[in-house]
């Protein structure tokens, strides 16, 4: 059993930098720090929003600590902290409803957090409203998106934990969602488009259930989004979608169901590579990217990063998989140059 620990009690109010939320959804409220949390849960009665959360981690003992929330949102990696020090990490977060599939359900309202980890302690939280957090945006499909339970994961659950204060993952990705499905539900690309601002990233990834989507829509499709999100003041940024794993008799994954063809031949990772040069779009090849991992650790070894054992799928990630590429996209959001690289964590 894993023991945990709140090895400092700590009133914390927030005064004015909660100016920009209304009073009265305050009034009578917890105080948004250690008094809402009990038994490794924290829960901060919030209107959806973006917030940096403020952790001291440390006790008596060495302790390790991560955090989760929201619908299984990894924000914080292990962290460890020496016997008797403390460290403090901050990262900002996206409350929003619903708070994982935009057609999921709603889930609880306000901010949710795990504390986890091997050792866990937390000494203090602070919860405050995010003055200059710039949002990164996921447009895709079950392969990215906020997976509801074990053992699935999306990458994008996974990116929130390498990014530090002032960017903030809102992951509207969603599964079973083709370029078709998505543009065409209100619940999605209309409801993402109006939430962009100037300088916010928008990353798309869909491919996987283009499975009956000819060339020419395809392409016209992904053109839309770009359009859209530049018209924002956005800054687009296309994904090729991650790899089956589909091993070809030669060990490697050279074959059109690990590389995303479909059955009209449609070859969907060299379109998105097409309009992201003909439309100056930065391009993450996450194709390229992890079918050199699969090939790389081979048919056993990669059988960790999908759900092979688990669910004789091969084509949805672990937790351990979406963390890797995950690990694979912030590398490339750092090279280049989307965001900062004093933004990131590393690891």
């Amino acid at each position: 059993m894993r023991r945990f620990s709140i090895a400092v009690v700590a009133a914390v109010t927030l005064g004015t930098a909660l100016s920009s939320v209304p009073a009265q959804a305050h009034q009578g409220r917890p105080a948004l720090g250690l008094a809402s949390c009990t038994a490794g849960t924290c829960h901060f009665d919030v209107p959806p929003g973006t917030y940096d959360v403020q952790v001291t981690l440390g006790g008596p003992a060495a302790s390790r600590t991560s955090i989760s929330g929201e619908t299984r949102r990894s924000l914080l990696p292990e962290t460890a902290a020496p016997a008797g020090e403390r460290v403090t990490r901050t990262f900002t977060v996206n409350v929003r409803t619903p708070e994982g599939e935009p057609t999921g359900p709603a889930g609880t309202p306000g901010l949710d957090l795990r504390i986890g980890g091997s050792a866990p302690a937390l000494a203090d939280i602070r919860v405050t409203p995010a003055r200059q957090a710039r949002q990164i945006f996921l447009v895709g499909d079950s392969t990215v998106c906020d997976q509801p339970g074990d053992p699935y994961s999306g990458w994008g659950q996974q990116l929130p934990q390498y990014l530090g204060k002032g960017l903030s993952v809102a992951n509207y990705a969603d599964s079973g969602e083709s370029t078709v499905s998505y543009l065409g539900n209100p619940r999605l690309w209309a409801t993402v488009r109006p939430l962009i601002r100037p300088g916010d990233l928008v990353l798309v990834q869909l491919a996987h259930n283009d499975k009956t989507t000819d060339g020419a829509t395809y392409r016209a499709n992904l053109e839309k989004l770009v359009a859209g999100v530049r018209e924002r003041g956005g800054q687009p940024v296309l994904v090729t979608p991650i790899v089956r794993r589909w091993f070809s008799a030669d060990g490697t994954l050279n074959n059109a169901t690990a590389l995303l063809v479909n059955g009209l031949g449609v070859d969907h990772p060299a379109v998105i590579r097409s309009v992201a040069a003909a439309r100056g779009v930065p391009l993450i090849d996450l194709t390229a990217k992890t079918k050199a991992l699969v090939e790389s650790l081979g048919v056993e070894g990669s059988k960790a990063l999908y759900l092979t054992n688990e669910a004789r799928d091969n084509t949805h990630t672990s937790v351990r998989g979406a963390t890797v590429y995950a690990g694979l996209v912030r590398d490339e959001l750092v090279t280049r140059h989307l965001v900062p690289k004093g933004k990131v964590r590393v690891g």
